[in-house]
């Protein structure tokens, strides 16, 4: 029996995930409004890659704003 199902492969896990994310995408994973993320990405405060109108947030470039703005008062 292998554990294949249970221990997904790191590689494939990492590399099916896209590299540019939606705003929608954002949305869901800072659990904010569309308004609140548009003020984020118009203000600059949030890194984005624009490709024609289309504005997409890299993946990498949200996980280091996290954790540049995370406070460490409820710790």
């Amino acid at each position: 029996m292998t554990d294949a199902g249970v221990f997904p492969d790191p590689m494939t896990t990492a590399d099916s995930r896209p590299m540019l994310l939606t705003v929608k995408d954002v949305e869901a994973e800072l659990q904010l409004g569309r308004t609140r993320t548009y003020e984020l990405v118009r203000s600059g405060e949030l890194p984005v890659v624009r490709i024609g109108r289309a504005v997409r947030i890299p993946r990498d470039a949200l996980r280091r704003w996290v954790e540049a703005h995370a406070s460490s008062a409820f710790v």
